[in-house]
């Protein structure tokens, strides 16, 4: 019997020397997890803040954008009327530039409907009609 609770002792012995080690273990474990915890909301931190400069800029340069694009619809780049119409006017006396509209109407007046209303459409398109 002596000799049994021996063993047992020796045993429960081991056991603790055993939890004892894995407690400290545990307690290095979390330790260091607190570590990388915080260091990893720092560079959470970090990263946030510069994704927050790029929307900034983002948005920014989209409000640009839409400033310079409306800008660009008030004035179209090109301004240019067809080879063949010039040459219609041109032959009717209307130069380049603003042409009046009794003037054009005067000019338009052999042409059919269909081609008065298509020469017009052109002319406005360019920003030559007043």
């Amino acid at each position: 019997m002596e000799n049994n609770d021996n063993q047992i002792m020796e045993r429960l012995e081991a056991a603790t020397s055993l939890l004892e080690r894995t407690i400290t273990s545990l307690e290095e474990q979390q330790g260091a997890g607190e570590v990388a915890r915080i260091s990893a909301t720092v560079e959470q931190s970090k990263r946030e803040t510069e994704l927050h400069e790029k929307l900034a800029t983002a948005e920014r340069e989209i409000a640009e954008l839409k400033a310079a694009a409306d800008h660009s619809v008030l004035n179209p780049l090109r301004r240019t009327v067809p080879a063949s119409t010039s040459e219609m006017l041109a032959k009717h006396g209307i130069a380049e530039g603003p042409v009046d509209v009794r003037t054009l109407d005067a000019a338009l007046a052999g042409l059919s409907l269909e081609q008065r209303i298509a020469v017009k459409s052109q002319l406005l398109r360019a920003g030559a009609i007043t």
